[in-house]
């Protein structure tokens, strides 16, 4: 079968990392994606395929499969947008059907990303649909390892690049009072996580949750944020009911600015769990928010003190 691994959804944020830490292992990789892309880090020599393939496609994913050792599904949809744009066919059934097409082709290892908190109860459907895929990926992959990251960050990110341009506005609204704990966790450290997990001997454990170095509140992230970028702005508790009414007004817009989603999961803490893999089970130290920031943000010019 060869040594080759499929990373689905491998031109992502979290799934490019990880294209790159397999390469850096010396192993090849196939990059499936609706539109793959040979990377612009990669060498002549690096051991890349592309492969077009959409989850929601049967035919495509069987193709991306091919020849292929282990695989990778890092497939996420944050917003859904109507038609097959939705949160149950991209993670429930999607998720289901690179599993199950996986095991048809004899595929040795599956890694599923999933994410911190995924409960079937959740008031949350895109939390809810991680919940059901999880299931759906037992069921068609029964050995398949779930990794469930806490919120990413890294270069060219969604969490730190959002608060960078928040941090522009005269004040700061912070969900709540700005007391969820968050485990925020290195892209390159998840990623270097789930290479391994491709090619190792069995895992210690069939569910791994990461996060970085330390747990902190939003609150003290935001902060955090502001000092690098030498800005100083007062910080406004907004309570979660109105940003829910926020977001039932933006609902209708065509890129909506926030969601009813994007609330809920800024409600319960986001830090890793008891009785789960972790990164001390991989021998990976991940890496804190302190030391990481300056290369994931560039300082801005020093203000003047309001």
């Amino acid at each position: 079968m060869g040594n080759t691994t499929t990373v689905f959804g491998g031109t992502g944020f979290l799934g490019s990392a990880i294209v790159q830490q397999i390469v850096a292992s010396g192993r090849p990789v196939r990059i499936a994606a609706r539109h793959p892309a040979r990377p612009a880090w990669a060498g002549d020599d690096a051991a890349i395929e592309l492969a077009t393939a959409d989850v929601r496609d049967e035919a495509s994913v069987a193709r991306a499969l091919e020849g292929t050792v282990a695989a990778v599904n890092a497939v996420s949809l944050y917003t859904e947008s109507g038609g097959n744009d939705t949160f149950h066919a991209v993670h429930v059934e999607g998720a289901g059907r690179v599993a199950r097409l996986a095991q048809d082709a004899g595929v040795r290892r599956l890694v599923l990303i999933s994410g911190i908190g995924a409960d079937t109860a959740s008031p949350s459907s895109y939390v809810r649909a991680r919940a059901h895929g999880e299931q759906s990926v037992r069921a068609g992959f029964p050995d398949a390892i779930i990794v469930r990251p806490s919120v990413l960050f890294g270069p060219q990110d969604a969490f730190l690049s959002n608060l960078a341009r928040l941090s522009q506005l005269p004040v700061i609204p912070l969900f709540g009072r700005g007391d969820t704990r968050l485990q925020p966790v290195l892209v390159d450290d998840v990623a270097k996580a789930v290479a391994h997990l491709t090619g190792s001997a069995d895992p210690a454990s069939p569910l791994f949750e990461l996060g970085g170095a330390q747990v902190y509140t939003y609150r003290e992230i935001v902060k955090q944020v502001l000092a690098h970028l030498g800005r100083r702005r007062p910080l406004i508790p907004v309570p979660f009911f109105l940003w829910r009414a926020l977001a039932a007004l933006a609902r209708p817009l065509p890129n909506p600015p926030l969601t009813r989603d994007q609330v809920l999961l800024m409600q319960p803490d986001n830090v890793v769990g008891d009785e789960v893999g972790t990164f001390a089970d991989l021998d990976i130290t991940p890496r804190s928010l302190e030391e990481s920031l300056p290369h994931c943000l560039e300082p801005a010019s020093r203000e003047a003190k309001p």
